[in-house]
């Protein structure tokens, strides 16, 4: 079967995509992937990371596995042909690859191909619903002297992936913020004024929802912060984000996916309701 060449709204969610639909091919067909990586001039953790939509794709490479695979037909050679080259497109965020690590510009990727984003974040407001003046906070660590070239472009990128929320299909946005974040002062009263403002106005959006776990809970059911991507595309599986210090984490295995949907499930139970969370934010907002 061809893929659709318009799968994904970016060239990461192609290469998921195309990805997805020559492992079908090849497990159709019975061929293991040290054969595919062979016939490719590889390995079989190429094969691996290819279908995994880890690593771009070459033209020749496919059109080798589609003969593999026993995909004769002109037409459906060049839809996935097609797929190839779309998946190549540079994103908008390639202009920042000097400042954000490939473990980051995939997950940029991935959030703009997302049509659910859920996320939990326990020290700052999540960075689609930062206000610039917060997000360079964020950037400097709260030090002014600190600005420079480097850190404009660093708020520019974040306020980009903003502009999603202006696209016709723009993801649905579900996060649940500890209280402590709405108390810790980033950037001093004025700017925190002017966030919490800013994520009442959020909560306006059709695509947005809101909640706040109030420090009288005591206790969480997720021990840090993380992202739950999910897609559109079935060929696309669902995708939990774990950053650290060093790195980040994707996790796509069925059962660690299940374990992240079960938290975030508790979360919206413990967590006050959207209203509730609207009523919080205004009072904080007064105390200011």
């Amino acid at each position: 079967m061809a893929p659709d060449s318009a799968a994904g709204s970016g060239p990461t969610a192609r290469r998921l995509v195309l990805g997805s639909q020559l492992r079908r091919l090849r497990e159709s067909k019975q061929i293991s992937r040290e054969d595919a990586g062979y016939a490719i001039r590889g390995s079989g953790s190429k094969i691996s990371r290819l279908e995994l939509g880890r690593v771009g794709f070459k033209e020749r490479d496919v059109a080798d596995l589609l003969s593999l695979y026993g995909v004769d037909d002109q037409s459906e050679r060049e839809s996935f042909l097609d797929l190839v080259r779309r998946s190549n497109e540079p994103g908008w965020w390639n202009r920042y690859n000097d400042l954000i690590a490939p473990w980051l510009q995939d997950f940029v990727g991935l959030e703009e191909s997302a049509s659910r984003i859920q996320t939990y974040e326990l020290q700052f407001v999540p960075g689609l619903l930062q206000t610039e003046r917060y997000a360079r906070a964020v950037a400097t660590q709260g030090r002014p002297e600190a600005e420079d070239e480097e850190v404009d472009r660093r708020v520019r990128l974040r306020m980009q992936r903003q502009r999603m929320f202006a696209q016709p299909k723009s993801p649905r946005v579900w996060a649940v913020i500890d209280e402590s974040v709405l108390h810790r002062p980033i950037g001093g009263k004025s700017v925190m004024r002017e966030q919490i403002e800013s994520l009442l106005d959020s909560t306006k959006l059709p695509t947005v929802t809101l909640q706040v776990l109030p420090f009288a809970l005591g206790r969480s059911a997720a021990e840090g912060a993380y992202t739950i991507l999910r897609f559109a595309e079935p060929e696309i599986p669902d995708i939990v984000y774990l950053e650290h210090l060093c790195g980040a984490l994707y996790l796509d295995k069925a059962e660690e996916v299940e374990t992240y949907s079960k938290a975030s499930h508790r979360l919206a139970v413990d967590a006050l309701t959207p209203e509730g969370s609207r009523k919080l934010m205004q009072e904080r907002l007064r105390e200011f």
